[in-house]
């Protein structure tokens, strides 16, 4: 029997610490013959080992210059781009999509099942939020983006159909994705790599929040409630556009370290009182990650933090993004501070285990492959997957 040959479709891979590269490297790990075809690779050497053995093809984005450093104004190209990469010699396409990996052009005799982070969200339904963060206010350069914007959108449409089967990250992202695709995904959560992220019973007296300095992470919020706790710390990790804007706001028990070394982030993790956390996530790795180290979570209610937090068990949510609903939170956190178990946070983590991930993930393909009715070489490969130890431990 011939092995299938199978490609790996990722939209871009300049960082390795993104969810989206988490995921389509636990992909590579469960195929580990695939071929890798991006819009643009520039990933730094130390986070280009899960691509070791495999064919990278990428578009012809990547030679332009400076692509990898601006390649957010090059979207309105990313349509032509993906469709430009050939990928009429293969029997399996698994896409890794937060943007436009899903548009390749594929074939009737080929299966392609896409794992979709997200439509393309500042598209579709945060098209305003983004505006207003790029800060694109009235005028010609707003009229362009809107334009842009609107073709985005129709080929997005248009992409649909090439795809034979969706797993969403989340149960939000499924929703997202039957309110604007019209198609149903299966649910299977990113991996988390809670090994790196041991248990500590160890608390100190301060609060933490890792996260990039942008709007829509709310980190403005969190500043603005502690504010009115002035008995309280909190610890801010990150960097980004709105750093300095915070630092003039921020109260004397706020401190803004910016970005720190892997170790130094997980130290203050492992510690802390609880994990903060403002922003409406698809999904939120990092809040899964603070409860591999035992750390209780206090989130805002809505999005993939209602499917990873359990309200009063591992954590606390708010019902606002404001800084009085915040404030409702924490305290309502510390009348149950000692209720918290470190060791029952960290169990509900393993939920979200890589290892996990690669088991359902496999196993999704494999039923797909069984259903495939125009090449026998997969269902036969799925046949030989069931019987194999990968397919076991998948209970396909």
């Amino acid at each position: 029997m011939r092995e299938p040959r199978v490609a790996v479709v990722h939209d871009w891979l300049l960082t390795c610490h993104g969810g989206s590269e988490r995921v389509a490297a636990q992909i590579l790990k469960l195929f580990p013959s695939a071929d890798v075809f991006t819009l643009l690779e520039n990933l730094p050497e130390e986070g280009r080992q899960f691509l070791d053995g495999h064919t990278i093809v990428t578009s012809f984005l990547n030679n332009l210059p400076h692509a990898s450093r601006y390649h957010r104004y090059l979207l309105p190209l990313m349509p032509c781009a993906v469709e430009s990469l050939d990928l009429s010699s293969y029997d399996l396409i698994l896409s890794s999509s937060h943007a436009v990996a899903k548009g390749v052009l594929t074939g009737p005799r080929q299966l392609h099942i896409c794992y979709c982070h997200s439509p393309i969200r500042y598209a579709w339904d945060l098209q305003h939020q983004y505006f207003e963060e790029a800060r694109l206010g009235h005028g010609p350069r707003r009229w362009l983006a809107s334009l842009t914007m609107h073709y985005l959108r129709m080929w997005d449409l248009r992409t649909v159909p090439g795809v034979d089967s969706f797993i969403a990250n989340s149960r939000f992202v499924a929703r997202r994705i039957e309110k604007i695709y019209g198609r149903q995904a299966a649910v299977i959560h990113p991996p988390v790599d809670v090994d790196d992220f041991p248990l500590s019973r160890k608390r100190d007296d301060f609060y933490v929040v890792v996260a990039r300095l942008v709007p829509y992470k709310r980190v403005a919020v969190l500043l603005s409630a502690f504010a009115h706790l002035p008995g309280c710390t909190l610890v801010v990790i990150g960097e980004g556009p709105m750093k300095k804007a915070l630092l003039k706001t921020a109260p004397p028990n706020v401190h803004l370290i910016g970005s720190q070394p892997f170790e130094v982030m997980r130290d203050y993790m492992q510690r802390a009182r609880a994990f903060l956390y403002a922003a409406e996530e698809d999904f939120g790795i990092a809040m899964v990650e603070a409860q591999a180290c035992g750390t209780p979570v206090i989130a805002y209610r809505a999005g993939g933090a209602l499917e990873t937090i359990v309200d009063g068990r591992t954590g606390v949510f708010f019902d606002e993004q404001s800084p009085e609903s915040v404030v409702r939170a924490i305290r309502q956190f510390e009348s149950i501070e000692p209720s918290f178990s470190p060791e029952a946070i960290r169990e509900h983590s393993l939920r979200f285990d890589a290892r996990n991930f690669r088991s359902g993930y496999e196993s999704f393909v494999v039923r797909q492959c069984l259903r495939q009715e125009f090449d026998s070489r997969l269902r036969e490969w799925a046949e030989s997957r069931i019987a194999s130890p990968m397919g076991a431990a998948a209970g396909v």
